[in-house]
């Protein structure tokens, strides 16, 4: 190991995360090292710590990060020493089956991987690291798939937000549930996946955009975000979505949070004929219960959307560009800007339900 960082590593479950002396690998052919300088704090993280997800440990958190390439590998073509890139952390490999039926998103290379190990150490010892970037760290190396190029004018917390959030919660709206001009939206949730949600479904136009979370502290960024209307969930929660909507419910539901609960909750607020979008990533044991005459009467859609369903080599680009040119404004999203020390308060912060994103400036 000819490098070291420093990174937000766990070392067992259980145990708090805390900033620790990391050895980096040296980096391959076709691999880069980049110069992490924001990293947002982003729920899937969180699922790493309270058990929601069971990755390998140690581990060095952290997946949603913007930075600078700072070495290149053998037979890297597309990125450069100095370029600003957004980390990917679902890369496609281009040539798997799904790679080729133009779904990059369900890359078999990379989907379903928590954490891997990449040759960086702790005390010695091999660590794995969080969806294959550990991105809570001052460098990191990865595949060259693995950054996607962005205009060097483009604020390094913006940037990183590209990466997951934004990405995410746009996608759902645009490639998933492709909400029409004049629908009924309902998003259920509202950190940083849920208020791009929010945002993407008034920019396509919707007639009513309606915001739910558990908090009432969320309805000033929900409208900030571009909501009609707010709601705090409750048993009532499907009465109240008809009730500004004709009696008819939502036509479109989009689920951030990734419990059973808040599905079932958005499948009853869809009116009939309607499309629940889950784009919360929940625990395997968390089962959703469906009566089989409801599904046929309701004639209602479930889908799944992983990573927005986007061409993230396409759309990262196309996102950075509209924040240039201002028809994106990412200026609710972050609440937080702190330090790598401060981000398990961050994440204590996000398990109370508190603020849309913070961001770690590194």
């Amino acid at each position: 190991m000819s490098r070291y960082t420093n990174g937000l590593v766990i070392r067992d479950p259980g145990v708090p995360a805390e900033v620790v002396e990391l050895g980096l690998p040296e980096i391959g052919p076709g691999q880069v090292r980049v110069e992490v300088r924001a990293a947002g704090v982003c729920h899937s993280d969180l699922s790493m710590i309270n058990g929601t997800l069971r990755p390998p440990h140690p581990l060095v958190l952290g997946h949603e990060a913007a930075g600078v390439v700072v070495e290149t590998g053998d037979r890297v073509s597309r990125v450069r020493v100095g370029d600003h890139v957004v980390l990917n952390w679902q890369p496609a490999c281009r040539s798997c089956w799904f790679c080729d039926h133009d779904q990059p998103w369900l890359c078999s290379t990379s989907s379903g991987v928590a954490a891997l190990e990449n040759g960086m150490t702790l005390d010695g010892a091999p660590v794995h690291v969080t969806l294959g970037l550990g991105a809570f760290a001052e460098q990191v190396v990865a595949p060259e798939n693995a950054v996607i190029p962005v205009p060097p004018q483009l604020d390094f917390d913006l940037a990183a937000l590209l990466g997951c959030s934004v990405l995410t919660g746009s996608g759902a709206v645009r490639n998933t549930a492709r909400v029409q001009p004049g629908e009924t939206v309902l998003v259920l949730g509202l950190g940083g996946v849920g208020l791009s949600a929010v945002a993407a479904a008034r920019a396509a136009g919707a007639g009513k955009v309606i915001a739910v979370d558990v908090s009432e502290a969320k309805k000033g960024l929900a409208e900030a975000a571009g909501a009609t209307d707010f709601l705090v969930s409750s048993d009532g929660l499907s009465k109240e979505v008809r009730g500004l909507n004709s009696k008819l419910g939502a036509d479109h539901a989009i689920e951030c949070v990734g419990r059973a609960s808040t599905i079932r909750a958005a499948w009853r607020a869809t009116r009939r004929g309607g499309q629940v979008t889950v784009v919360g990533m929940g625990a395997a044991d968390d089962m959703v219960q469906l009566g089989a005459l409801d599904i046929f009467s309701s004639a209602r859609t479930l889908k799944a959307s992983v990573y927005g369903q986007a061409d993230t080599d396409l759309e990262v680009p196309a996102l950075a560009r509209a924040v240039l040119d201002g028809t994106l404004n990412l200026d609710h999203l972050i609440t937080d800007r702190i330090t790598l020390a401060d981000v398990p308060a961050a994440f204590d912060r996000m398990s109370r339900g508190e603020g849309a994103r913070s961001v770690a400036i590194l």
